[in-house]
């Protein structure tokens, strides 16, 4: 019998087996993928005839209490493989699991009647876990080992805890997340929207959408520039050899849209071209340009670069995560006696950027060497040592994520906290000694000598699209008056005061406030009520007593108090919340 402690991981993946258990009782000619723990819960993948909606996960869950109450223990047995596909004779997920298991021995777990090809490890009974701290929440559909061109197959996801009151309190978390959907409120908001006519993950900002992410650009943009970085602008596309020299296209190509055969349609061509993923090539074409000095060094180059990439359809979601996207990118050269200063200050001006808009917890990472990688073990352990000493000579507390960094370096990754406790990627710092050698780069060194650069990845918002989603459930749609696409708008009481509201709206816009006025033919409760479903900050009401006083009537966003003032009051009040970042 297996020993193993009860944690969360185990109980997790205990009531994976159990779920698959229910299922089987129900369904018996059902084929069985796979059914790992996962953060916050676990699944199992069903290949059934029968189609699974949530109208199924009552009686499947209640199953599976009833199993939990009858105190089955978890055993584990090795067994030869060829014994292990007799088993499995009738399961042809598990006969294609174990064909790819190295060796002649294979693990299996066995719970009740119910044995699964499994490594473990599982908790030593059933009713170690309490029935109530589980609960099946969703179907989903999931292709079989992630592959489109592979069957697809049902999956019923769960949710599991330590405890009931762990599991209350993560449901109210995630019914809080869904009020604060960015999705809804890119609807309601009128910010953007996704049209199948376009195609999947590849966003129409409108008018107030295209504002909020020019607000955030140009914010980032100008910090950039006033920090010793350098404007650099590249194309969409490139022939294919660059990639080729960079490797993505052996070590990134699953992530690639394909290439364009432009000889196809011009006898002129003779190269492919592709839609850049990354910017890292332009930018060190534009470094090897001209030949540098070590006076040059360092030498920093930012670039709100577009890039495209090939997410499989099922993984896209809203803004977080998109085929096409903006990147607040730069890249940084330097010697090597210049690198930890320079990680040091980019860690530094990252949690500056990011407190600005709001988030003042986060977690730090060091992800380190891939499976998949190119350069030397040597360049990747110097690489990595420099983000360690970055980070500790810093004094910031970080978790490794192994095997977790890109094809061509190690980085530093830091994982934002929302105001729902919530963690996202955003910033990533990468250290790179490849490309600079797959390229050939080098400077003149003060011994008039050719030196080979450092080379730092960084991108402190990561994905413009991603991080603007990640602000709007942030703040639930109440961005901060300076972020905010419309920080006023002027509400005539009837069509007899449109002039004077229009030439209000003028002052304000030339003062460099947002400003609109609702002029359509409504009452003033209900261009109230549409002021606030758009969350605009300041609403203005004017008419016969307010162009008599010289005043507004102003209600701000969240409060029910009406206040007189005059314009240039106001005017104030907003631009001091803005030069303070509120």
């Amino acid at each position: 019998m297996s020993k193993q402690p009860n944690n969360i991981e185990n109980i997790r993946h205990s009531l994976a087996h159990v779920l698959a258990m229910a299922v089987l009782e129900f369904y018996p000619k059902v084929k069985l993928g796979m059914g790992p723990a996962i953060e916050n819960g676990f699944y199992y993948d069903f290949d059934l005839a029968h189609s699974l909606n949530p109208d199924d996960l009552p009686k499947i869950e209640k199953r599976m209490k009833e199993i939990l109450k009858k105190d089955i223990s978890f055993t584990q047995k090795t067994v030869s493989k060829k014994e292990a596909k007799s088993f499995f004779q009738h399961q042809p997920y598990k006969l294609e699991i174990l064909k790819d298991l190295p060796g002649d021995e294979v693990v299996l777990y066995q719970s009740g009647n119910f044995i699964d090809l499994c490594r473990g490890p599982h908790i030593s009974s059933t009713k170690t876990i309490d029935p109530h701290s589980f609960q099946l929440n969703r179907v989903a559909g999931a292709y079989w080992k992630g592959d489109e061109k592979n069957p697809m197959l049902q999956r019923i996801y769960g949710l599991a805890f330590s405890t009931v009151g762990e599991l209350k309190s993560y449901l109210r978390q995630l019914q809080e997340a869904q009020r604060r959907d960015h999705r809804k409120l890119g609807r309601s908001l009128n910010l953007f929207h996704v049209d199948p006519k376009v195609g999947p993950g590849l966003i129409l900002w409108h008018p107030r959408g295209a504002i909020l992410k020019r607000i955030v650009e140009n914010y980032v943009l100008d910090e950039y520039l006033k920090n010793g970085y350098q404007l650099v602008n590249t194309p969409h596309i490139a022939k294919i050899d660059l990639w080729k020299t960079s490797g993505h296209t052996g070590f990134y190509r699953e992530n690639m849209f394909p290439p364009m055969h432009l000889s196809e349609i011009s006898q002129e061509e003779k190269d492919d071209y592709q839609l850049k993923p990354m910017n890292c090539p332009f930018h060190i074409l534009t470094y090897q340009s001209q030949t540098r000095s070590y006076r040059d060094l360092p030498l920093r180059y930012t670039e709100l670069g577009t890039v495209y990439r090939y997410e499989k359809s099922g993984t896209l979601h809203g803004l977080t995560r998109v085929r096409g996207f903006t990147q607040d990118d730069a890249h940084i050269w330097c010697q090597a006696d210049q690198l930890e200063q320079e990680l040091q200050q980019v860690l530094s001006f990252a949690l500056q950027i990011l407190q600005t808009f709001g988030f003042e917890e986060y977690d730090i990472y060091l992800s380190t060497r891939p499976t998949k990688y190119i350069g030397s073990e040597k360049n990747w352990d110097l690489a990595t040592d420099a983000l360690k000493k970055s980070l500790e000579s810093a004094k910031i507390k970080y978790l490794i994520d192994e095997e977790g960094g890109v094809f061509y370096g190690p980085k530093i990754d830091i994982k934002i906290k929302d105001s729902i406790g919530r963690a996202w990627q955003c910033t990533t710092i990468q250290v790179d000694f490849n490309l600079p050698e797959k390229f050939d780069m080098f400077f003149i060194n003060s011994q008039g000598e050719k030196e080979r650069p450092i080379m730092i990845h960084r991108a402190l918002l990561g994905s413009i699209e991603r991080f603007i989603g990640v602000l709007l459930e942030h703040y639930a749609g109440d961005l901060p008056l300076w972020l905010s696409p419309t920080q006023i708008m002027i509400i005539p009481v009837s069509e007899k005061y449109q002039k004077e509201a229009q030439e209000i709206a003028a002052r304000f816009l030339t003062e460099g406030i947002r400003c609109q006025t609702n002029n359509e033919n409504e009452t003033v409760s209900k261009k109230i009520r549409e002021g606030e479903l758009l969350k605009i900050p300041y609403l203005v009401v004017l008419g016969e007593r307010e162009i008599k006083n010289q005043t507004l009537t102003v209600r701000k966003r969240g409060e029910k108090e009406l206040t007189e003032m005059p314009a240039s009051q106001l005017l104030q009040v907003i631009n001091t919340l803005v030069q303070k970042k509120q």
